[in-house]
């Protein structure tokens, strides 16, 4: 489902060579210029083997001087020995660098992901946002690591290996030229096939392992329904589906492998042999020659061949910078209003007026919703399931941004504040509380790391927390599992709560806070709660309604409309809605 208010299209972008080098490599030029310099030692002192193996066929075995033979190893020794050591401080600058940039553009990704509506959150799975973060900046590493060198580094060879083939018969080279230019022009054809199938492949990836995080995380309804066999299938069907992307792309890689086997390897080589021997035998060309000759023919070829599936590794790489590129491009939430105004200490009174909302074109939740709730109230949303209360909080929250009318906060228009300096006066309790790996005291401490001792202690006792840590071999530094999976939903619940009253906020808002809690720790809940709401602007969604009997003003939400409001008593002597819920649920 697409809301209307989140203004992001993911179109489809398509990032050039050209781009990538600006935004990718320009910025580390200097080390890239080191790497190159690096580079060319390194490629010439591999021309030195042929090069001298033409020396010890014509001039050194011949003349059987041993001095120039012990010259010419000494020369052949010492070009092996900087092609070793350039090798190395190539993957030692290059590699290295390439993998901090992996992770810087990882951390720019999470930001950027983070800084988007909730609405995006809404509409995209967890584990495709995972695999976008983590997977789709892998391919930094073949722009500016070891794909850079060996791209580089194969152009170089080539270039200087054609003038060396020239230089020792023009002919023979004449007619290597020809298979390598129908190779080149078989791989781009594949390159440009190939790009759309690593694009989508990107995509199928991030759905299977959105399946599969959704899958882990909710195995106990798995296997409560005994679902096993119905998620095997859903995830059979996402890598089979991988596996036809996979088998397209392996179809264009043979194509060029088979291409080069054909052209380089075969036509190339065949006809180097014989025309190579006829010259031979015509006098024209030493052994020396023709050995020279075939040893810079593979230099050439080989990083030819190398190219080509570099080539594939780069447009791998592409694909994947399109698809974080999208990311990137979208326009964080703080953007997609023009807010200008930050707030400082604020009172907390909040108004809504004429506020209308939907989640689709043409499909109102919400219609011309007008409260007030002063600082220090408490204001309750009450009403059947679906009828709107969590969108008025998710508005009131700013997740959530109204189609028509105005939010405001303490007379200012909620749309033009700075969202970090309202949210840092916001505390909310989910129904469902997350809870992160972790423990109890790190999940407490959340929205504010620094807080002293003292302070902690204060809200474990406030929200009830000790009640069952002290029960707790490590306390406060038990380990409660992914969710806190290893705590009742109560405990859960009394954690979260005292997170909020450490982050001692001016505006709270409380969704089914008490739903998931027993008679007992309900009790010890409402306590808290009553002593976290004073002077604080609260706005407490609640199916259980004998927890609202004192709020300042109770709205029945009925449809998207307000079809009730008053105090607990009004309400009940007026004997409407709000009548009807509260006297049925007390008699349950």
């Amino acid at each position: 489902m697409k809301t209307i208010e989140n203004k992001n299209t993911k179109k489809k972008s398509k990032i050039s060579i050209v781009k990538a080098f600006k935004t990718i490599i320009w910025p580390k030029r200097n080390l890239v210029f080191i790497g190159l310099i690096l580079i060319i030692f390194n490629r010439v002192a591999g021309l030195i083997l042929p090069w001298k193996s033409k020396t010890l066929l014509d001039d050194v075995v011949p003349s059987r001087d041993m001095s120039q033979l012990y010259e010419l190893l000494i020369i052949v020794g010492t070009a092996i020995l900087v092609q070793a050591t350039s090798s190395f401080l190539l993957t030692r600058i290059l590699s290295v660098q390439a993998q901090f940039l992996i992770s810087e553009l990882r951390a720019k990704v999470q930001k950027k992901v983070l800084s988007l509506p909730i609405s995006f959150f809404d509409n995209t799975k967890s584990g495709s946002l995972v695999s976008r973060i983590m997977s789709d900046v892998e391919g930094v590493r073949n722009l500016i690591g070891t794909g850079l060198v060996q791209l580089v580094g194969g152009i170089f060879t080539a270039i200087v290996s054609v003038g060396l083939l020239i230089n020792i018969n023009p002919w023979m080279t004449l007619f290597v030229l020809v298979p390598v230019t129908l190779f080149g022009i078989v791989a781009l054809k594949a390159f440009k096939y190939i790009r759309p199938i690593f694009r989508i492949r990107g995509e199928i990836n991030a759905e299977v392992k959105g399946r599969l995080t959704e899958t882990l995380a909710g195995v106990r309804v798995i296997k409560g329904f005994n679902a096993e066999e119905q998620e095997n299938k859903i995830f059979e069907k996402g890598v089979d589906k991988l596996f036809q992307n996979v088998k397209k792309s392996l179809t264009a890689t043979a194509l060029m492998t088979s291409s080069s086997t054909f052209l380089l390897a075969g036509m190339a080589s065949t006809g180097i042999m014989g025309i190579g021997g006829y010259y031979m035998m015509e006098g024209t060309m030493t052994p020396g020659d023709f050995l020279s000759f075939t040893m810079y023919l593979a230099f050439m070829i080989a990083p030819i061949v190398q190219m080509s599936n570099i080539g594939s590794q780069l447009t791998e790489a592409l694909a994947g910078l399109d698809r974080t590129e999208e990311l990137m491009n979208m326009t964080p939430e703080e953007e997609m209003q023009d807010r200008t105004i930050e707030l400082g200490n604020i009172k907390g009174d909040i108004a809504f007026d004429n506020v209308s909302f939907a989640y689709e074109e043409g499909k109102e939740v919400l219609h011309n919703i007008s409260f007030k709730a002063s600082s220090g109230s408490v204001t309750a949303l009450v009403g059947s399931s679906g009828s709107g209360k969590s969108t008025i909080a998710g508005l009131a929250a700013t997740f959530l941004n109204p189609k028509s009318g105005l939010i405001t906060i303490d007379n200012d228009d909620i749309s033009k504040v700075k969202l970090r300096s309202y949210r840092k006066n916001l505390g909310v309790v989910l129904q469902d509380e997350f809870l992160f790996e972790g423990t109890i005291r790190e999940n407490i401490l959340f929205p504010r790391p620094n807080a002293t001792e003292e302070q902690l202690q204060k809200a474990v006792i406030a929200a009830y927390v000790n009640e069952f840590t002290d029960r707790f071999d490590e306390g406060l530094n038990t380990l409660i599992g992914e969710r806190g999976v290893k705590l009742s939903g109560g405990q859960r619940q009394r954690i979260a709560i005292a997170r909020a009253i450490l982050a001692d906020p001016k505006i709270i808002i409380l969704d089914e806070a008490t739903s998931n809690l027993d008679t007992e720790s309900e009790a010890l809940i409402q306590k808290s709660l009553a002593e976290l709401m004073k002077g604080r602007t609260t706005f407490v969604i609640a199916h259980r309604l004998s927890t609202i009997k004192k709020a300042n003003q109770i709205l029945v939400i009925e449809a998207g409309n307000i079809a009730e409001r008053g105090t607990h008593d009004e309400l009940i002597a007026s004997k409407g809605r709000y009548f009807d819920l509260y006297t049925y649920q007390a008699r349950i």
